[in-house]
């Protein structure tokens, strides 16, 4: 991606080198999940573990007094601040088209664990988004693990991870994450994973709309990009997660959407550039 000259956001606070203690607390956003059960996949655990996590107690935080970014790290804030203020830009011109202001969440950079308004989570758990306070949380060792144990690397591939929670801030603000997350817990478990699969495949397409005008902004799409996109898409599908876990797929337990869909809705939000063709919440689940 071109970046060179982009502005940062200043939305963003920096609690990289503070720790928190204990375990997560339910409701900490639901994004980021599939992506960190490939890590523990990749560390020799069960992943399905992490897609049932729903309970758990928080406590405080610590400061590690001896934390040292890597010039690495620093690299991955200074890119996080530009795409979020790519983010910012994009959608303050969008929600201005549909007669509505655009709220920019805030971006939360941590390390190890951290409290939200959701609760206590740790990095395992991924990029989130939290509705409760309006913030996206990311761990930038994330990045590390994309490139170098995912094979899902690229600037355009972290940025696609960022906006995807990005996506799930304007699922809040125009009010379909709350309904979603209100039907979820009306209905049965299968029927609340299909709810979430259509949730989940709205930010991918949101995330590739941002895409879209981004490029048309600052001409910062790059020959390669949407490939590399579209590459971690593939590998954050739940039949793809489940397969290289357990060796089979249960359909029934997909909340983020196979490998195909991520990769089909991403696509097509980056290609049309449409908010209104996000519409993962009509028709058939089947025809998804």
């Amino acid at each position: 991606m071109r970046l060179d000259g982009r502005r940062t956001s200043n939305n963003v606070e920096d609690r990289r080198g503070s720790s928190g203690r204990g375990m997560k607390l339910a409701g900490g956003g639901i994004g980021g999940l599939i992506i960190a059960a490939i890590v523990v996949w990749l560390a020799g655990g069960n992943p399905l573990s992490v897609l049932n996590q729903s309970s758990g107690f928080s406590s405080g935080q610590e400061i590690e007094s001896n934390y040292q970014p890597t010039a690495q790290e620093e690299a991955y804030a200074e890119f996080a601040k530009k795409i979020l203020a790519g983010t910012e830009d994009v959608w303050t011109e969008e929600f201005k088209k549909m007669g509505m202001t655009y709220r920019p969440p805030k971006m939360v950079l941590f390390t190890g664990s951290v409290q939200s308004a959701c609760g206590q989570q740790s990095s395992a758990v991924g990029p989130f988004y939290c509705s409760g306070d309006e913030t996206l949380y990311i761990d930038l060792s994330f990045f590390d693990q994309m490139d170098k144990q995912m094979k899902a690397g690229g600037d355009f591939a972290f940025a696609y991870v960022i906006a995807h929670e990005v996506g799930h801030h304007v699922q809040h603000l125009l009010g379909t994450l709350d309904d979603a997350h209100r039907q979820m817990a009306q209905v049965s478990q299968t029927e609340a994973n299909r709810l979430s699969v259509r949730t989940e495949l709205q930010a991918d397409y949101y995330a590739g709309v941002w895409a879209y005008h981004d490029n048309q902004m600052f001409n910062s799409l790059e020959e390669g990009d949407i490939e590399e996109g579209l590459n971690a898409a593939s590998k954050i599908g739940d039949d793809y997660l489940q397969k290289q876990a357990q060796g089979y797929v249960v359909p029934e337990s997909f909340n983020h959407g196979t490998s195909a869909q991520r990769v089909r809705w991403l696509k097509k939000g980056a290609m049309t550039g449409d908010v209104r063709g996000g519409t993962t919440f009509e028709g058939s689940y089947s025809n998804l």
